[in-house]
């Protein structure tokens, strides 16, 4: 039976959507732990991929060879880097790349040896679908976070965006860095740790995949201010009740 997977890297970003999943059961698979169960009258795989992109290939490999995925969703957090792109605002990346990625002057810089590319695009349907979720839910913040978080973490009128996100194995927390990235890639407009290998697995594999990532933070000097407190009571409700409403729609 083919399923939705729905991948996330911290445990805060699934926990509402496992409280949920009264018949899950638990396959221990890699050193991962996969709920496999039903959400919304669908068939899914609830997974914690872990941070960064070797642990995300290496997750993303295993639901799609081992569970009968049909689809991959994976949700989370990233840092702004576009300009527009707020705090508390939605990226669905439509394109992902890996910006530490340099195997010149054999190959361009950003070039994935042996592909003859640079970036890898992500379901057209499934990116449409998870936007006009992500419209919804922005529209009803207040309901899903509750009126202090909002003014709490200073959110205004969250807009969802689609375009390039970049992933890399670093946390950007600086100015200089988030500057740099915006002079070499002046189209991203977020920058995060995952996509770009869950992306690149799914495009070998044959798997139909999307990112959706909630933005904590600007990725300069402040972004670990209150990264976590940010994750707990706004991320993590987004991330759910995206993917909800994504799956009531499916």
């Amino acid at each position: 039976m083919s399923r939705i997977a729905i991948m996330a890297a911290m445990h805060e970003e699934l926990h509402t959507l496992l409280a949920l999943m009264p018949d899950e059961q638990r396959h221990l698979l890699g050193g991962r732990e996969f709920w496999v169960g039903r959400l919304q009258g669908r068939e899914v795989v609830v997974v914690l991929s872990r941070i960064g992109k070797v642990a995300a290939a290496t997750t993303a490999t295993l639901l799609a060879t081992h569970f009968d995925v049909r689809e991959l969703l994976f949700t989370g957090v990233a840092g702004g880097l576009g300009e527009g792109v707020r705090v508390g605002d939605v990226v669905v990346a439509d394109l992902l790349l890996q910006h530490d990625l340099d195997a010149s002057p054999l190959f361009p810089r950003y070039e994935v040896p042996l592909y003859g590319r640079s970036r890898f695009a992500t379901d057209a349907r499934l990116n449409r679908a998870l936007q006009e979720a992500a419209e919804v839910v922005l529209g009803a913040s207040a309901t899903h976070l509750g009126e202090a978080a909002v003014q709490a973490f200073g959110l205004g009128k969250a807009r969802v965006h689609g375009g390039l996100v970049i992933s890399g194995d670093q946390f950007v927390a600086s100015a200089a860095q988030s500057g740099a990235l915006r002079a070499a890639l002046p189209d991203a407009l977020a920058v995060e740790m995952e996509g770009a290998a869950v992306a690149q697995v799914c495009h070998d594999l044959g798997v139909p995949c999307a990112v959706v990532r909630t933005i904590s933070d600007r990725a300069d000097d402040t972004a670990e201010r209150d990264f976590g407190a940010f994750v707990r009571e706004v991320a993590s409700h987004y991330s759910s009740a995206i993917v909800l409403r994504y799956l009531q729609g499916g």
